[in-house]
């Protein structure tokens, strides 16, 4: 069996101005390099202004080609394309920019604390394929999940934590993340506030929370939903930030409901909704389409 091509994925953005689709397009084609897919966005309601924003495919086939060597120099490679495009592109046009590789596969730590239902639907997903990443390892502050992690072959830490023991707990959950090689942190139904000094530490973070429900703070949201007789209930992934449920918006879905329904019907329509809404935010990370801009993000 022939091996995969191998893509790199660029996302850049830029004050915007005339021609840069040319421009970015313009330097994989004098390299030689087949764009496989491209996606722009001009947002002209941010705070800085009309800003651009792009992801490009590239095929990495075409580095080996005379086209690239000459315009790379003998060493046409991954680092020195990289370098070039920043050199000649992002830093001339006030560019932000990453490229990612598609032969590379993201670790991935998911936390957990009794509620299995995510835990379950991202196991799941990863073994057949839908999200590409490994899941490296499960946390947790409970020994709840224990087995749900076993039958998936994953590995399991149980970190019990208290008002005391938080500051510690974290850092020990921080330990492990650098250990396993962690890029991607997974709030899979987590019940614990994550520390501004965890959030500073750690790679990203994505959150799952009911985030159509906003007038039903604390517990059983869903029974209060209930209580007042709500249309409508749904879910939001967003990347967690120090500001509680504030962080940039990656995903979301509502499901609508009716009086016959109980609680726990409630319960169960939420769950559905929150997994589907968190596997969407996770797949599009791993797929390099989110740009962060300010408290915003652009999904391409």
């Amino acid at each position: 069996m022939a091996e995969a091509p191998i893509h790199a994925t660029i996302l850049f953005s830029a004050p915007d101005r005339p021609g840069l689709v040319a421009r970015l397009s313009g330097f994989f084609y004098e390299l030689g390099l087949n764009i496989l897919s491209a996606t722009n966005y001009t947002d002209v309601h941010g705070d800085r202004g009309a800003r651009f924003f792009m992801r490009i495919v590239v095929d990495l086939a075409g580095l080996a080609s005379p086209t690239a060597h000459a315009r790379l120099g003998d060493s046409a490679t991954r680092s020195t394309m990289a370098t070039a495009f920043g050199e000649r592109i992002a830093t001339p046009l006030q560019g932000e920019w990453s490229i990612g590789y598609s032969d590379h596969v993201a670790r991935v730590a998911v936390l957990v604390t009794k509620d299995p239902t995510c835990l379950y639907d991202l196991a799941l997903r990863q073994k057949q394929g839908e999200l590409p990443c490994e899941l490296a390892l499960v946390v947790s502050n409970h020994a709840a999940l224990e087995p749900v992690a076993q039958a998936f072959r994953l590995p399991f830490y149980a970190l019990p934590v208290t008002a005391d023991s938080k500051k510690d707990q974290e850092k020990r959950v921080l330990e492990l993340v650098r250990k396993h090689d962690v890029e991607l942190v997974v709030l899979a139904r987590y019940m614990q506030i994550l520390s501004d000094e965890f959030l500073r530490d750690a790679p990203p973070v994505i959150n799952i929370h009911h985030g159509f429900l906003p007038a039903f703070q604390g517990a059983k949201p869903y029974h209060q939903a209930h209580s007042r007789g709500v249309k409508l209930i749904g879910a939001t992934a967003h990347y967690a930030t120090k500001d509680l449920d504030e962080g940039p918006i990656i995903e979301q879905d509502v499901e609508r409901i009716d009086h016959a329904m109980g609680p726990d019907e409630l319960v169960r329509v939420g769950r559905d909704v929150e997994r589907v809404v968190l596997a969407r935010a996770v797949r599009a990370h791993l797929q390099r389409r989110v740009i962060v801009e300010g408290r915003r993000t652009f999904v391409l």
